[in-house]
């Protein structure tokens, strides 16, 4: 008897890279039914023997020659049993019972028997092979046996895309071969005739070892035999087939050739599992590229708008008045561009900012990656804050514009006013008081002084009327100060010299008063007609004036209502020109008496008539001119009624409008409230609803456009009110650009939806079933359950929440996850997320720091030189510079630290 353990005292027994190792007990199940093909009455194809001698004996020498032994004779050498017994023990890295130790049959047979009971163990059905069978060297019973080893030890557990056994190896085949012209792996026997496959097999895990565009179709021979020469000098797999035989075969032998290509696979296994590896981490490491690359582009985005409200906040805040009406009509034209032209697109940026950043926070989620925080300052809050403050400066500068255009507008009005008045003041005032300085009553006679003191007391009653002008040319001035005017320093300069001169007429006035009373006693006689003329003239000459002055007076009107009183006060004054015709007739018929009397006494009058200079030249050429100014009025308030229709017209054209679009908008605002809470049709179908709702908005612009050439209309013709609408152009904007930003939000959830649920694997119904429970307990419609509806909704999902110190816990850590900023709300968004992470699975550190290990050939760090070996170029040069090097124990140059890597990937401190 022979102890093939004490013949081979050399060999260290143990698991071996060869064998699947211990445990490995699954049963081949009806794999093994369908080779059962080893019946006892059939007789094998005599090609098909010779390439399984061949391919089966390579195969054992390969794993025999771990224990420095080797077969000749497939059906002879493993007669006793002893290197049978030591081929399952390299394969299986297990102990085999101790052989028999003796040359008789029975000896043989035990020997044998313990080999296949060992196989039987590992849930292997043996069909039709005995240990006699074996033992009498039948050729076809023992290929059968090392056949059923080889699928068990070799090729059961292949398993590629949850296929296994035979199916396994060849989906592998077609796999790593499909890119390869002149190559279809159908099956494990004619398809690899021409040597292609085999060719391709190794070119694709060893490039550098086959040229495989050198290679021809029609020489399978040389194909074969390059690619066994290959496969045995470089790769250590043995050659198991003969070219010349594969060739010469119709069909060559399908086991022989499985046998082969399993080498293949388990030579190539580590590579698999390497490129495994490095798939999972490339996937990884694009997701986070991707992600950094949108914060990179929300950083800059959100820095560029922020910088724009920086700088237009305080351009909205100066309320410094220009001096002039151009200067300030010039700033709201380029507050009108500003709103029209600059602001839109800020708007649009704005959005579209937000939805990129709720977009990143659904993508960071799926891929199990912390949430993105915005560098200080840059937070869509941040941005909402400032956006707030920029709408609150531009709250109330186009108010303001137009205030200050109004005042201006005033005291451009007051200040010509006062110019009008004070040149008519200053032409009265010429020369007046050299009059009352004039010493003429001292050589006088009589009747001169008398006269002389007529024509003073005409003169105080002259100058008490001019008082009234005096005062009103001050309130101007007065005015003119308080309302800032540019030109106040001449205005006041004027004023004060004209009240000086007024106080020294005055005066002067009651200094020759004094002096002619001095002198009245001698005064006998006046012509009464002269006096009674003066006395008549000076009011009437006044009244001609003071009518000029109003008949050019400027004046400024907003509506149909004042002009029509302006009107009517016009029509009121001309009711009156027949009476004043008469008393400018009467008081010329006492002059002309005066003239009569003269004449017919013979008395001579030397100069003009003593108490007034107002002639009767003088009263016709003033009537004469107010006769000429009463149609100049009715033409400039003509024209000025006609402006007001028109802007009236504006106003209703604008109102009209206005009335439709405001109203239009505010519906769509509810529908679009409406439909974000209700479930009709698929994601999808909810998606495309929304985006032919937005075109439909987008539609509508055309209205607003045609509202805005009716705003700027109204805005060229100075109107500041219109009573026709409650809707502003200002209200009309803000809605609008609520609507747009409304539809766009809108549709941002839907594709964050969509986004969830393709990642997750989230199916439409629980979508629906998620959005159906969160709907039923958001009774007031806002987006948002607070957290006693949430814990509604959870306990009608299954959830154990109830109240108790058990439920309490789960609740809080719940809430903790959908509300982490603990503001009270659950949005929806946030509410998918949790359950997509409840029901779905996702990549995690671990399964990255495995994938490294992987790479790394089971060391705890990895070299930046494995790395450009495993990973694309762009996602190895992203690991080294942002590995740290490695600080363990077993530390060398260059090592690199990819377990704390893989947990910041996922903002994990620890593992």
């Amino acid at each position: 008897m022979v102890d093939y353990h004490a013949a081979n005292q050399s060999y260290q027994y143990g698991p071996s890279s060869g064998g699947n190792g211990a445990g490995g007990g699954g049963s081949m199940g009806d794999y093994m039914a369908q080779e059962d093909d080893w019946d006892r009455d059939l007789l094998l194809d005599p090609a098909w023997e010779k390439q399984q001698r061949k391919t089966f004996t390579a195969w054992c020498n390969s794993h025999l020659r771990k224990a420095g032994t080797q077969i000749e004779n497939i059906d002879e050498d493993f007669r006793d049993g002893l290197k049978l017994m030591l081929l399952l023990e390299v394969i299986s890295g297990e102990r085999l019972p101790k052989p028999e130790r003796g040359k008789m049959r029975v000896h043989k047979i035990n020997n044998v028997n313990k080999a296949l009971d060992f196989i039987a163990s590992k849930g292997v059905k043996l069909v039709s092979i005995g240990a006699e069978e074996i033992v009498d060297g039948n050729a076809k019973m023992t290929l059968g046996m090392i056949w059923t080893i080889i699928l068990r030890f070799a090729i059961q557990d292949i398993s590629v895309e949850e296929t296994s056994a035979k199916e396994g190896l060849l989906l592998w085949c077609q796999r790593k071969t499909a890119p390869y012209k002149n190559v279809n792996v159908q099956n494990f026997h004619i398809s690899w005739k021409d040597g292609l496959a085999f060719n391709a097999l190794i070119h694709r895990h060893r490039p550098e070892l086959i040229e495989y565009d050198k290679l021809r179709k029609d020489d399978p021979v040389t194909n074969l035999n390059n690619a066994f020469e290959v496969a045995e000098k470089y790769l250590d797999i043995p050659k198991m087939l003969d070219a010349e035989d594969i060739v010469n075969t119709a069909r060559p032998d399908e086991k022989a050739i499985m046998t082969y290509v399993s080498s293949f696979y388990h030579a190539f296994s580590g590579a698999q599992k390497a490129e495994t590896a490095a798939n999972r981490i490339c996937k990884v490491l694009a997701v986070n590229q991707e992600n950094e690359h949108l914060m990179e582009d929300y950083e800059r985005l959100a820095s560029d708008l922020l910088e724009w409200i920086r700088r237009t906040i305080p351009w909205l805040e100066d309320r410094v008045p220009q001096k002039t009406i151009q200067e300030m009509q010039q700033k709201l034209e380029d507050f009108r561009d500003y709103r029209r032209v600059h602001k839109p697109p800020k708007v649009q940026e704005k959005c579209q900012l937000e939805i990129n950043f709720n977009t990143l926070q659904t993508k960071l989620r799926l891929s199990n990656r912390p949430a993105f925080m915005p560098s200080e300052g840059r937070m869509v809050s941040d941005i909402n804050n400032c956006w707030q403050h920029l709408e609150q400066a531009e709250k109330g500068y186009e108010e303001w514009l137009l205030n200050e255009i109004r005042r201006l507008e005033r005291l451009d009005h007051l200040a010509e006013k006062f110019r009008q008045k004070a040149s008519i003041h200053e032409a009265w005032t010429d020369g007046k008081e050299a009059m009352l300085k004039h010493r003429d009553y001292e050589t006088a006679t009589l009747s001169d002084i008398k006269a002389l003191i007529r024509k003073h007391e005409a003169f105080e009653s002259d100058l008490a009327a001019h008082q009234d002008r005096v005062e009103q040319i001050a309130a101007i001035a007065q005015e003119l100060n308080e309302l800032d005017y540019y030109d106040s320093h001449n205005v006041n300069t004027r004023c004060q010299k004209i009240c000086d001169q007024w106080d020294a007429l005055g005066s002067l006035t009651h200094s020759r008063r004094e002096a002619l009373e001095k002198t009245e006693k001698q005064l006998e006689t006046i012509d009464q007609l002269h006096l009674e003329y003066a006395k008549r003239a000076a009011p009437f000459n006044n009244w001609m004036e003071s009518a000029m002055e109003d008949l050019q007076d400027m004046f400024i009107v907003h509506t149909i209502e004042e002009i029509e009183g302006l009107i009517s006060a016009h029509d009121q004054f001309k009711s009156t020109l027949p009476d004043a015709d008469r008393e400018r007739e009467a008081i010329l018929a006492i002059h002309k008496e005066a003239q009569r009397i003269a004449e017919s006494n013979h008395i001579k009058l030397s100069g003009s008539n003593p108490y007034t200079t107002v002639t009767p030249q003088i009263i016709n050429s003033k009537w004469e001119k107010v006769q000429q100014l009463v149609p100049k009025r009715d033409h400039a308030l003509l024209e000025e009624q006609s402006k007001q229709q028109s802007n009236e017209h504006l106003r209703r054209q604008f109102a009209s409008q206005a009335n439709i679009v405001g109203p239009w908008i505010q519906t769509k605002m509810e529908e679009i409230g409406r439909i974000s809470i209700e479930m009709n049709g698929t994601l999808e179908d909810q998606l495309s609803h929304l985006k032919q709702y937005e075109r439909s908005i987008v539609d509508y612009k055309p209205n607003l456009d045609l509202l805005e050439q009716q705003h700027q209309l109204i805005q060229e013709a100075l109107i500041f009110d219109n009573k026709h609408t409650n809707y502003t152009m200002e209200h009309i904007r803000v809605g609008w650009e609520q609507l747009l930003t409304t539809i766009a939000r809108t549709i941002n959830e839907i594709e964050n939806q969509i986004l969830t649920r393709d990642a997750k694997g989230i199916s439409q119904e629980q979508m629906q079933e998620f959005r159906a429970s969160f709907n039923h307990f958001d009774k007031d419609h806002g987006g948002a359950l607070g957290p006693e509806e949430f814990k509604a909704c959870l306990i009608s999902l299954g959830y154990d929440v109830e109240n108790d110190r058990q439920g309490d816990a789960e609740f809080n850590r719940i809430m903790s996850v959908v509300d982490p900023n603990h503001s009270g709300l659950v949005t929806f968004q946030a509410f998918i997320d949790f359950m997509s992470r409840e029901t779905t699975d996702t990549d995690t550190a671990d399964q990255v720091i495995a994938s490294f290990k992987v790479l790394a050939g089971d060391k705890n760090f990895i070299t930046a030189e494995e790395l450009r070996r495993e990973l694309p170029p762009d996602q190895a040069e992203y690991c080294i510079a942002r590995m740290a090097p490695y600080q363990g124990p077993d530390a060398m140059p260059g090592a690199l630290d990819y377990k704390s890597f893989s947990t910041a990937l996922y903002g994990e401190s620890d593992l």
